[in-house]
């Protein structure tokens, strides 16, 4: 009955449409001999590779030339060990009283499992790509190394003094910052003299009219002075 519902809780397929299980092991093989012989095998599959590894290791010691085919690479090389360590023979003595009642089956659903594993870390992954953008940008760290390589400068380097290395880096932006200051002194200065002319000019428009009020007023005053006598000698 526990068999039962634990092939149910995992969704996995009827015994009908697995095969025939047999309770005790084909061929009289134990079920402990099986089990060591498959953990050989992925002893012997895990060596080859870590050798093939070290083989890859040597050969991406050399100048990065593409750094997409390089990150496919150690993405696709972790996913395999992953797999790896996820073994038929790990999973059997997790589940070994399952597995000794149901070799067939538990192989079946250890199948299932690193299938549907691959699909969902290469999913994950490829999600991972496409949010962060990282194909065009591993592209442009390329085109920018290629670009540095035919430069005939020295490429910068830190000096080990982190207060020289902030100061060359914040320098520039002080320079530019300097440069703004000083044009838009300049404009205030232009706009400056032209407001004070303006008020130059109005004020001598003042002037004029103070001028021409008093002129005016003597005027209005001397007539004021005849009329006076006018009247006086009537």
């Amino acid at each position: 009955m526990e068999v039962e519902d634990l092939t149910d809780r995992l969704g996995l397929k009827s015994e009908e449409n697995i095969g025939e299980i047999h309770t005790e092991p084909e061929n009289g093989v134990d079920t402990g001999e099986a089990v060591r012989r498959e953990e050989a095998a992925v002893a012997g599959s895990t060596d080859t590779t870590d050798q093939s590894g070290g083989t890859e290791r040597a050969a991406d010691a050399g100048p990065r030339k593409n750094r997409l085919n390089l990150f496919n690479k150690v993405m696709e090389k972790s996913l395999q060990r992953l797999i790896a360590d996820a073994s038929f023979q790990r999973f059997a003595k997790t589940f070994h009283p399952f597995y000794k009642q149901k070799p067939q089956v538990t192989e079946s659903i250890h199948k299932q499992f690193v299938s549907q594993l691959q699909i969902s870390i290469k999913e994950d992954i490829a999600q991972i790509m496409e949010e962060g953008n990282l194909q065009a940008k591993l592209q442009e760290l390329d085109r920018l190394e290629a670009a540095s390589q035919d430069s005939a400068e020295p490429a910068w380097r830190p000096s080990g003094v982190p207060e020289e290395d902030f100061g060359g880096f914040v320098a520039p932006y002080y320079l530019q910052q300097r440069e703004y200051l000083r044009k838009e002194l300049k404009k205030l200065q232009r706009e400056n003299a032209s407001l004070a002319q303006s008020v130059l000019a109005g004020r001598e428009a003042v002037a004029r009219t103070e001028q021409h009020i008093a002129r005016s007023l003597e005027e209005w005053q001397d007539s004021q002075k005849a009329l006076q006598k006018l009247t006086s000698m009537f």
